[in-house]
């Protein structure tokens, strides 16, 4: 616990520290060194958020043939013949590529998650760039992935870095991991708080005072830093304010429960595919015939290229008939599951995003035919936080991000609480797992 500069005490002789989250720094000692090591790794975590968004803003463009508007414009009116072949050179590129990175370098770590919880936070720069770099080149071409997982993996190898040049303990440098990987998922959806939150709840599992205040700092530092490149407004723009009645309230209570059950389905899909994903030579092959399903599927729903952004804008503004929302509930997480298996490396937090979204658009336009009243949009972003929060394991995390990536939805609070928390308890207590447990490798013989 660091000495307070006022040393003459309070009369009732309590200590400072009986709140419980203002407990010591334990091994995280928040030393001058290490807020300057918080400093740097933020501003480099924004800067690589800001260069892997340039990377796969760049990489769609020149797939499918488009200079403005959204990826899902740029899908829709590229032609069939386009769709298909952009996959099929992901495949073909990601395969080869993934196969080069992981034999050159053998026995390093660019997993964030397993390198903190199950390891002393040390990450491979080279290992951490190169898979970066070719997952955002293949979602930028269409693969059914998140692009989150570039910039965070970076940003906790910055870390890293910054870790063993400042000499810091292990403690230390998990700490800054957590911090540079929160920070740049931060920046790229500019979300400083969000992201904090997923450093503190979700990579540290805890939201004390030593772990929330480098984390606000770090995230907001690089939020900050990546806007030299990118907007400052928020990802998802002209969500109307949806307000709360009875209607809604109540159907949040009685989707909690089917979010929580179809999130625990959703991750146990993702882990059983990322155990058995191909690896080795395998590498040359799957991708191409994995992507290519990806491509001809989306012949007739473009809606499933990328990382699901289009798909939850469309949801959050109330766009979509039942028919087309429960094809793409269905199609969605298979793809991302396929993707996952065939050995690409991504993230899953917009693809889940958007399939919540999607849960809630489909069962939500149902429920209004019972109780007519409140919009599409609103019970999409019910879903969406019930979702996420479900699947990550993160309530907290959860809701916050999807306010701050709407900057709307502060009237659905309540129901979005209720749906979040309930999705959230029934998938802890019938698994367990979650979207990033879920993945972890198998821990080697002993």
């Amino acid at each position: 616990m660091p000495a307070p500069i006022l040393k003459y005490r309070l009369p009732s002789g309590r200590g400072a520290i009986e709140q419980p989250n203002a407990v010591s720094d334990g091994e995280t000692l928040l030393a001058p060194v290490f807020w300057l090591a918080v400093a740097v790794t933020g501003v480099a975590s924004g800067l690589f958020g800001a260069l892997m968004m340039a990377l796969l803003f760049n990489v769609e463009h020149l797939a499918f043939g488009y200079h403005s508007g959204s990826f899902l414009a740029g899908v829709e009116q590229a032609s069939n013949v386009r769709r298909v072949v952009s996959l099929l050179l992901a495949g073909a590129f990601g395969g080869v590529a993934w196969y080069v990175l992981r034999r050159l370098t053998r026995g390093e770590s660019s997993e964030v998650e397993d390198a903190l919880w199950s390891g002393s936070g040390k990450l491979s720069f080279r290992r951490s760039l190169g898979t970066a770099t070719i997952s955002e080149i293949v979602i930028g071409m269409g693969v059914s992935l998140g692009r989150e997982a570039a910039p965070k993996v970076l940003g906790g190898a910055a870390g890293s870095v910054v870790a063993g040049a400042a000499r810091l303990t292990n403690g230390q440098r998990r700490l800054l991991v957590s911090c540079g990987a929160g920070a740049a998922f931060a920046a790229v959806y500019n979300v400083p708080i969000g992201g904090a939150l997923f450093t503190a709840e979700i990579l540290c599992g805890s939201i004390t005072l030593a772990t929330i205040l480098p984390a606000l700092a770090c995230s907001a530092l690089a939020t900050l830093t990546a806007r030299c490149y990118l907007p400052a407004h928020q990802v998802y723009g002209g969500i109307p304010e949806y307000h709360a009645g009875a209607n809604i309230i109540v159907w949040a209570l009685l989707i909690g429960p089917l979010v929580g059950l179809f999130a625990a389905g959703y991750i146990r899909v993702i882990g059983w595919a990322a155990h058995h994903r191909a690896s080795g030579r395998a590498l040359l092959v799957v991708p191409l015939i994995a992507f290519a399903i990806v491509g001809v599927l989306g012949i007739h729903y473009p809606q499933l290229f990328g990382n699901g952004s289009g798909i939850i804008r469309l949801a959050f503004v109330g766009s979509g008939g039942l028919g087309l929302l429960l094809v793409l509930l269905a199609l969605k997480p298979l793809v991302t599951a396929l993707c996952i298996g065939s050995g690409a490396a991504g993230g899953l937090f917009t693809p889940t995003l958007s399939i919540g979204a999607l849960f809630g658009a489909a069962f939500g336009l149902i429920w209004s035919h019972l109780w007519a009243g409140a919009p599409l949009g609103a019970y999409a972003m019910v879903g969406a936080a019930a979702m996420i929060g479900a699947s990550m394991q993160a309530p907290l995390a959860a809701l916050v991000l999807v306010l701050e990536l709407t900057r709307s939805g502060f009237e659905l609070v309540v129901p979005m609480v209720a749906a979040t928390v309930i999705a959230t308890a029934i998938a802890r207590y019938l698994d367990g797992y979650s979207i990033y447990s879920a993945r972890l490798p198998s821990r080697p013989a002993a």
